[in-house]
């Protein structure tokens, strides 16, 4: 069951700016989501330009084909890795911009039935697309103690990972974990929150799983090898990160693609204004680059 939310973009005065898309325009939303930042580049590109909008959710893309028709927005389900695909399909050579929010929406934190919110009473799913893959639930009552911790430790970088894999073994030799509540509890219980700690300690776990079943920087990491080549020159792609893990491979990439001009040497962060109004943006970054022409 979804309640009713309302997505608030991040950083979507600083996408624009650095997009500097203009009427008649197209140009690409890779991260669907909510409909925020697609909402705000359709104003942008007018009647005349198209935003090519894509996800992996098919919730996202029936929720944008129902609140954002009447705006100059295609939704497309699909992986933004496949960019270069969905644009053949639909006969256009190059867009003036790109954008990925690598951040969750709001609606999905707020669906019960996947998972995502630690207290969430439904199926821990945490997929982006719930006929791809196969659940987090899964993963933790079937991979193996080490296997298990290493997972937490790679994609989550929790240093706490094997104490959190040996008591997720422990309590699902009792019952299986099928719950995004009781894996939360169950993490909680391993390594309770220490003064003076901001986030959950179930946070990293949750991540990891998450970043596992959905192969998050696999598409990252193929996303910045293939996006380049469907931009025009002097085109900018902009990706906002919101942990280590998706920061680093589009630093590197920006850095190491001969067809990129990085405008951004360092991230933008979300001001404090912004961060007292909505604080899921507080871990945000943003890096653009340019296509050379």
């Amino acid at each position: 069951m979804v309640q009713s939310t309302e997505h608030v973009p991040v950083m979507v005065e600083e996408v624009l700016a650095h997009l500097a898309v203009g009427r008649g325009d197209t140009v690409v939303d890779g991260t669907l989501g909510g409909g925020g930042h697609a909402r705000r580049l359709a104003e942008a590109v007018g009647d005349t330009g198209r935003v090519i909008a894509l996800d992996r959710d098919p919730q996202a893309i029936a929720h944008a084909r129902t609140h954002l028709s009447g705006l100059p927005i295609i939704p497309i389900e699909a992986n933004y890795g496949d960019l270069p695909e969905v644009l053949g399909e639909l006969g256009i050579a190059s867009v003036r911009g790109v954008l990925l929010d690598l951040g969750l929406s709001s609606d999905q934190l707020a669906d019960v039935s996947r998972g995502f919110s630690f207290d969430s009473p439904g199926p821990l799913d945490l997929r982006f697309n719930p006929c791809d893959g196969e659940p987090a639930w899964r993963l933790v009552n079937k991979l193996r103690e080490k296997n298990l911790a290493d997972l937490i430790y790679q994609y989550g970088e929790e240093r706490r990972s094997r104490r959190i894999a040996k008591a997720i073994v422990a309590a699902r030799r009792t019952e299986p974990i099928k719950t995004a509540a009781a894996l939360a509890e169950v993490v909680r219980r391993a390594v309770p929150r220490s003064r003076g700690e901001r986030i959950d300690p179930a946070t990293r776990t949750f991540q990891a799983l998450r970043i596992a079943v959905n192969r998050e920087i696999d598409s990252l990491e193929t996303a910045l090898r293939r996006i380049p080549d469907c931009l025009a020159p002097g085109a900018a792609l902009a990706v906002i990160s919101f942990h280590s893990l998706e920061d680093r491979p589009v630093k590197l990439a920006f850095r190491e693609d001969a067809r990129l001009e990085v405008l951004t040497r360092r991230p933008i962060r979300p001001s404090e204004e912004e961060v007292l109004r909505n604080p899921r943006s507080r871990s945000a970054k943003l890096r653009v680059a340019r296509r050379r022409p």
